[in-house]
């Protein structure tokens, strides 16, 4: 692919995660207002300023258009460098600098909070007034999950189930959860990457503590 069509592919895709946003803010302002069945789609289309037909292109339902698209959680040049970060250790070795490069990326990513601070407080207003979406938002969720475990996985050349990759991934979907929760509540004022790095230095130094293995426990029937 020469280096044109990589920049076009590049800007149709920006346009196309910018519509995306569009209706989606569009469908949260709206639900937020009148509630979920308080407007139609068309609404929708009015107030993004695109058609019906391209809201379905991009959302089957008004509730999927209200909770986002899973590609729009990481921006894939954020994510390839993270990847090209594990390139120097040999394929099937976790690399050693694995949890630095994940605390590096949730930084990176924090970086766009403050972009995406209205946004999200607009979904919390739209999850309080129809609870129901909350289990659309696991769903998402778990999407989102499994491809970062996908990307993890691709950057250190194991498997996605391999039982580092898993752990990063809880680990940091934790910490991510506890600390936004930690901003967006009432009477917070702390920066949202002061909340990060403080449960990150927490869980990293929960587990740099040795411990002692537990013997295994011998088998019904044996000595």
């Amino acid at each position: 692919m020469d280096e044109s069509a990589s920049l076009e592919g590049g800007l149709r895709e920006r346009k196309r995660a910018a519509t995306r946003s569009a209706i989606t803010a569009a469908a949260r302002v709206l639900t937020a207002e009148h509630g979920l069945n308080g407007y139609t789609i068309e609404e929708v289309c009015e107030r993004a300023a695109i058609s019906r037909r391209t809201f379905f292109n991009y959302f089957p339902t008004k509730e999927d258009a209200i909770i986002g698209h899973a590609d729009d959680d990481i921006p894939a040049d954020v994510i390839e460098e993270f990847v090209a970060g594990g390139a120097s250790s040999r394929p099937g070795n976790i690399s050693p600098t694995l949890f630095r490069d994940l605390v590096r990326l949730s930084l990176r990513l924090s970086d766009d909070m403050a972009g995406a601070e209205e946004e999200t407080r607009q979904l919390i207003g739209v999850v309080k007034k129809e609870p129901q979406l909350i289990l659309r938002i696991i769903g998402i969720t778990e999407q989102r999950e499994a491809q970062f475990a996908r990307d993890v996985a691709r950057r250190e050349g194991v498997p996605p189930d391999h039982p580092v990759v898993q752990m990063a991934v809880v680990l940091l979907s934790t910490i991510a959860r506890k600390s936004s929760m930690a901003y967006f509540s009432d009477g917070n004022t702390r920066a949202y990457q002061d909340l990060l790095m403080e449960n990150i230095s927490a869980a990293s130094l929960l587990f740099s503590q040795p411990f002692d293995q537990p013997e295994p426990t011998p088998a019904e029937g044996q000595p």
